[in-house]
């Protein structure tokens, strides 16, 4: 069902730019690499951001009258480098590093390929020396008390706001990314062990994460008192629907908690992501090892886990502030201006949901 999911949604697309007519040319070839990596199960997420990505790279290509693999040559490819460092978005920014280099790397990856399967005698890509990435930290990280404040912004008095609500606290409680959450069915959610189960996450691996308490209680209160009023068609099995029966995109998803984080108020930006990272850093500060954290999130490896220990500076914070010798004057004499305790929001669990007939 996920996965039908995902290759309807990719048929409503114009999925290959170029020349699908010549044997060599680019549409052509893109489209035989989306086959192979299909077969070879790749997840859909890998496969529609190569797709995506070469795409740009072959209209690149035809604004400059190149429309076969062959005749790319290094000295293109350095060009096309050039092209995304100096790149513009509508906002006028530039792509990030990071961006730059995913894009490359799927250009890459892909004359990789066609080279293997002898399209072409020597891959021209094989040197293209690509941009440097350091491992940057999260921008924004929400305290507890701030993540408690986005999560009641949700009006719990309607069904859109106790379905938003289950969702922001599945976010919080598990660290899940926003496709993963897309992806949720129904029979993933098991309530009896509280966990629940992730189905081809990324790099099409699953997996088995705990879910705490409040987040379950809300989640059977959005499906006994909410989804069935959702529902327009019997088969679909997808967790959070949209009020039109569909199952909720990741770019919806994202839209609804972006539109709370903002009404909170906080002074910090994000969407799903700034969850991960808020219930990442402060399972973190309050002791948990870093290799458990790295199996909720689902990093393969504990590097990229490992970021959150450089963000987790609040305890050090509070030793030095406690221990230090070179107090502020304030202190000496016994009062600290930042110890006025927050009025941190409510955060109740929901009324017990509706038990179906």
């Amino acid at each position: 069902m996920a996965n039908q999911k995902h290759h309807n949604r990719s048929r409503r697309r114009k999925e290959f730019e170029g020349d699908l007519k010549s044997t060599l040319g680019m549409g052509t070839m893109l489209k035989t690499f989306t086959e192979y990596q299909q077969v070879r199960n790749f997840s859909d997420n890998t496969i529609d951001t190569r797709r995506r990505q070469c795409n740009d790279f072959i209209l690149w290509c035809g604004q400059r009258s190149l429309t076969r693999v062959d005749q790319v040559t290094r000295p293109i490819l350095q060009r096309y480098q050039k092209h995304l460092f100096y790149y513009r978005t509508k906002d006028d920014k530039p792509l990030s590093f990071r961006s730059q280099l995913s894009r490359l790397s799927s250009v890459r990856v892909w004359y990789s390929w066609i080279t293997r399967n002898n399209y072409l005698l020597s891959n021209p890509a094989s040197e293209l020396e690509l941009p440097k990435v350091g491992k940057s930290l999260p921008k924004e990280i929400l305290s507890p008390g701030e993540a408690d404040l986005v999560l009641n912004q949700c009006d719990v008095s309607t069904p859109l706001g106790i379905r938003d609500r289950s969702i922001m606290e599945t976010f919080y409680s598990t660290g899940i990314r926003r496709s993963e959450l897309s992806n949720l069915d129904v029979y993933d959610l098991d309530t009896r062990l509280g966990v629940l189960r992730i189905r081809s996450g990324k790099g099409n691996k699953d997996r088995v994460v705990p879910i705490g308490v409040r987040a379950i209680e809300w989640a059977l209160k959005y499906q006994f008192d909410v989804r069935p009023g959702f529902v327009t068609d019997p088969n679909e099995n997808a967790l959070y629907l949209g009020a039109e029966g569909l199952r909720l995109s990741g770019y919806q998803l994202g839209s609804i908690v972006n539109g709370y984080i903002a009404a909170a108020e906080t002074g910090k930006s994000g969407s799903c992501h700034l969850f991960r990272h808020s219930m990442a850093t402060a399972m973190l500060e309050n002791g948990a090892d870093i290799r458990y954290i790295q199996a909720i999130l689902g990093h393969a490896s504990l590097e990229t886990t490992q970021i959150y220990t450089q963000v987790s500076i609040q305890k050090l914070k509070e030793i030095h502030s406690a221990t230090h010798p070179a107090k502020n004057k304030n202190q000496q004499d016994g009062h600290d201006e930042n110890s006025d305790s927050e009025n941190e929001s409510s955060t109740d669990s929901p009324e017990p949901p509706t038990k179906p007939k």
